[in-house]
């Protein structure tokens, strides 16, 4: 089933010049961008964004890091697409990754680890209406 889902490539992927290769990845793993955009989240951006995680001990620390530097805001779409998307990222530690996966190819650690992508439906469909509001 032909479904979307929201990614971004975290700030130090940017930073480190990684974007055009994960977009490449991208396209040739069958998925289609139907949304793009670079752009600076504000702290209050990213507090709406990670809300879901507010309570954890770790919710400074994603603030701070997503803010840290321009990120890639994507829609993506592919047959059972937030599935794919997930496995094609791999584990949230670069370390326990897959291999070919592009948290093993551009993360540096379980705080730096390249990307992000929605984990449900229901997410997907927040997160891309938080950023792609035509695209929901």
């Amino acid at each position: 089933m032909m479904e979307k889902t929201f990614a971004i490539i975290k700030p130090h992927a940017v930073a480190s010049k990684h974007t055009g290769d994960i977009i490449s990845l991208i396209e040739k793993n069958g998925f289609e961008i139907v949304g793009m955009e670079k752009l600076q989240l504000s702290k209050k951006q990213a507090e709406h964004f990670y809300a879901i995680h507010n309570e954890k001990p770790f919710f400074g620390a994603l603030v701070d890091n997503i803010i840290a530097g321009p990120v890639l805001v994507m829609v993506l779409q592919k047959d059972d697409a937030i599935k794919a998307w997930r496995d094609f990222m791999g584990a949230t530690d670069p370390l326990k990754a897959t291999p070919g996966t592009l948290r093993k190819i551009f993360g540096q650690s379980i705080d730096f680890n390249a990307t992000h992508g929605s984990d449900s439906s229901e997410n997907a469909l927040l997160e891309i209406r938080q950023f792609f509001p035509n695209l929901a």
